[in-house]
Parts: structure tokens; sequence; C-alpha cells
């Protein structure tokens, strides 16, 4: 009995210095970052313009006279954008480029199964999924390989896999 009041005790006490203790020693500071913000492009700010004038024309906040002079206005600067934007140089290639590039890159490496999609091994010679043959052609003759199952060429008679 004696030894359950002393853990009891002990108990209490801990959650008493863990409640107190940013009281005394003050809690730790945090800082907030705030996240970078992203700019838009003028085209894309243009036509989110566009978007909330169609709103607020919609919701009865804007006259059809204001609207069809903004409408004008934000769509003259979103066609002016895009021509500009059809103009860039090759070197200023964006980020959603680089993304692309990564993914053409990824996609030339790994195979893709018809019914399943991209494998993850680079060097499958059939889908780990359906059994389908990834390979369209075969490697000696050329020839297409069109069976879902086709485990030799059909024009030359070789293996097409191990």
């Amino acid at each position: 009995m004696i030894g359950a009041l002393v853990i009891g005790t002990i108990l209490a006490v801990g959650a008493l210095a863990f409640v107190l203790y940013p009281v005394f020693f003050g809690a730790p500071v945090r800082r907030v970052v705030a996240p970078p913000k992203v700019r838009q492009s003028d085209k894309d700010a243009a036509v989110v313009a566009l978007r909330e004038i169609e709103f607020d024309r919609a919701t009865g906040k804007l006259s059809d006279a204001d609207y069809t002079d903004l409408k004008n206005r934000y769509t003259e600067a979103a066609v002016l954008a895009m021509r500009q934007e059809a103009v860039l140089p090759v070197g200023d290639a964006k980020p959603d480029d680089a993304i692309e590039a990564a993914v053409r890159a990824y996609r030339d490496e790994h195979v893709a199964c018809p019914a399943c999609g991209p494998r993850p091994e680079s060097d499958a010679e059939f889908c780990s999924s359906c059994g389908r043959y990834l390979r369209n052609r075969c490697a000696d003759c050329g020839a297409p390989v069109d069976a879902l199952d086709a485990r030799f060429c059909v024009s030359c008679g070789n293996r097409l896999a191990a």
C-alpha cells in the first residue's frame, strides 16, 4: 500500500513539473517561417483577373458597363502576355520544362506495359503484373510482337525472353 502511494506521488510530482516547467523556465520560442511567395506570370494574373470579374458580375457586384471595360482590358493583357511567352528565347527554360525533361528521361529509361503502365525495372522483358511482353519488336528480326503472351517471335522463331 505504501509503495502505491509513493509511485502515485512520484507520478503526480512529475506531471506537475511537466505542466509548470514553461511557467518557470519559459516556453521555447518557435520561429514561424513564411513560405516563399510564388510570383504569378502575367498571363496567369490576367486569367485570374478575368475569372474574378466573371464571378463579380455573376454575383451582382459589377455592372455590365464596368464588366465590359475590365474584360477588354484584362483580355488585352492576357493576349499580350501569351504572345510574349510564346516568343521567349530557348535559353529561358521554365522549371516545368526541366520536370518534363526528367519525366521523359524516366519513361525512356523504363519500359511501359500498355495495360499496367511503367514498370519499375528498366530491363524488364515481361510485365511483372500481367505477364505481357514489353518489347514491341523482336530483338533479332525486328518483327512486331502483337500477342499478349508471346514467348517466341512468329517471324523468325527467336525466343523473346529467357
